[in-house]
């Protein structure tokens, strides 16, 4: 590729990343709205400190006037970071020039006392808010949807599976009330997050806010000016106010990675028991039917879960992201050389993974098929073979746990090799002469009658939390 191509590379459209591509968190976190954040970070300082008298009113108003991204050019940004290792030292020439377009006595005013770090982490914290709010809008629709699959199947008998095979059974609303409570742990986690809960960054050059406090004039209490524009900064930005500046205390970005790997962990539960189940010998699930999609280049038959495989892809990559982050815990001095500068792609990318596999499973729980006739077939299979846990427990006392549970094992495996029912088998021992009838034994070989407190367990999850039944 010519060099002249690199320098006219479009935008990443999500080619390679579908499962964000067209999700409305793509466009909090693109570039323009990157862009819009730190604009937003420098009006709001702007407005703080006019607020603090530490610059007019007026010119507060003008730099916020001029804060709109569509009138920057964000390639032309991008270019010149290379010359600067950020982005913000363009952004403020650009923003100063048209501040000054505008008023010209406003422009000296611009990024005054403050640093590239400021503005980008604040910036990155209000992206952060944006797609946060969008991820948490549709956790909730997925949690509601949930939540109407567990109340509706509370008593659907599905096999159990354990190791990849038959365990005993369960109920497919114990499942979906599993797959809500992960998401309303993620909701827990993220919800403050998006609420308010990220922090303004204000530090100045080395974290002391002494550039800030510079213009304070002379005689002004440090402490009451540091409190202050602090807490007016969070304010006109809808942030947080942090204890410390934390330009090399990076909590605040780690901690936002690992509740983006939780969610994305959440949804990829979901995703991969909707892959095994939806697997054409197991039937018992199916992705909502949609005309040409999970169409198949070679095989005209297929209709693959592509939903689910777009979850699954972003629950893959989001911890390794995540991992990014917390890794950069360990700064060096005052400002890191390299180790911030790390972090930037990686949490763009957890965000808007995440909003995009939030976003696919809106549409995956709403839409999900499901076969309580293919689940009973699949329970009947192993010819009552996965309840013979509970035969053994009525056995025990009768014969003994070590008797009764050899007596299972033996009689399990003859009715494996001979592909007969286990009760058939079992009717034929000796040892159960005069301990259980045939009838007995039919009865307690029913799948449906040993799945527990599955019931109530429904009833216990459906409890807490939100629950829209026409969701």
């Amino acid at each position: 590729m010519s060099r002249a191509a690199v320098r006219t590379a479009g935008p990443d459209t999500g080619l390679l990343s579908p499962v964000r591509a067209g999700t409305p968190v793509e466009a909090a976190v693109a570039d323009d709205g990157w862009v819009q954040a730190m604009l937003d970070a420098e009006a709001a300082l702007a407005r703080a400190q006019a607020r603090c008298g530490t610059i007019p009113a007026a010119a507060a108003a003008a730099i916020t006037a001029a804060a709109r991204a569509p009138d920057f050019d964000t390639r032309k940004l991008a270019l010149a970071s290379r010359e600067t290792a950020n982005p913000v030292v363009g952004l403020v020439a650009a923003l100063t020039a048209r501040v000054a377009a505008r008023s010209p006595e406003a422009a000296e005013y611009v990024h005054r006392g403050s640093t590239s770090q400021d503005v980008f982490d604040t910036g990155a914290m209000l992206v952060a808010t944006r797609a946060l709010k969008l991820i948490v809008a549709d956790l909730g629709a997925v949690a509601d949807a949930l939540a109407g699959l567990a109340a509706e199947h509370r008593d659907t008998a599905m096999a159990g599976r354990t190791l990849a095979l038959h365990a005993v059974p369960t109920t497919f609303g114990l499942k979906a009330a599993g797959w809500r409570q992960l998401v309303l742990e993620s909701i827990e986690r993220l919800e403050p997050l998006a609420e308010g809960g990220l922090p303004v960054s204000l530090g100045g050059a080395a974290g002391t806010l002494a550039g800030y406090l510079q213009h304070a004039g002379d005689g002004a209490d440090p402490a009451a000016v540091l409190a202050e524009l602090v807490d007016a900064f969070a304010d006109e930005t809808g942030l947080a106010a942090p204890v410390l500046p934390w330009h090399a205390l990076r909590t605040p970005v780690a901690d936002l990675g690992a509740a983006l790997a939780h969610t994305t962990g959440a949804l990829g539960k979901i995703a991969v028991d909707v892959l095994v189940l939806a697997r054409t010998e197991i039937g018992e699930l199916a992705e909502p039917a949609v005309a040409g999609r999970g169409a198949s280049s070679a095989m005209p038959h297929k209709r693959n879960p592509v939903l689910s495989t777009l979850i699954r892809s972003a629950a893959l990559q989001v911890p390794a992201l995540a991992a990014v982050l917390v890794q950069c815990l360990p700064h060096e001095d005052e400002r890191s050389a390299g180790v911030w500068h790390a972090e930037w792609q990686p949490l763009r990318e957890a965000l808007r993974l995440t909003g995009g596999a939030a976003h696919t499973a809106v549409e995956l729980v709403r839409g999900l098929t499901v076969d309580p006739e293919r689940m009973a077939v699949n329970l009947a299979a192993t010819g009552g073979q996965l309840v013979s846990e509970r035969v053994c427990a009525v056995l025990a006392p009768k014969l003994g746990k070590a008797a009764a549970k050899e007596l299972l094992t033996r009689a399990s495996l003859r009715a494996a090799e001979t592909a007969r029912p286990l009760a058939e088998v079992l009717a034929e021992s000796d040892a159960l002469r005069g301990v259980l009838t045939p009838a007995e034994l039919t009865a307690l070989l029913d799948p449906a009658g040993y799945t527990g407190a599955a019931g109530p367990l429904v009833d216990r999850a459906l409890a807490v939390g939100r629950f829209d039944a026409d969701t």
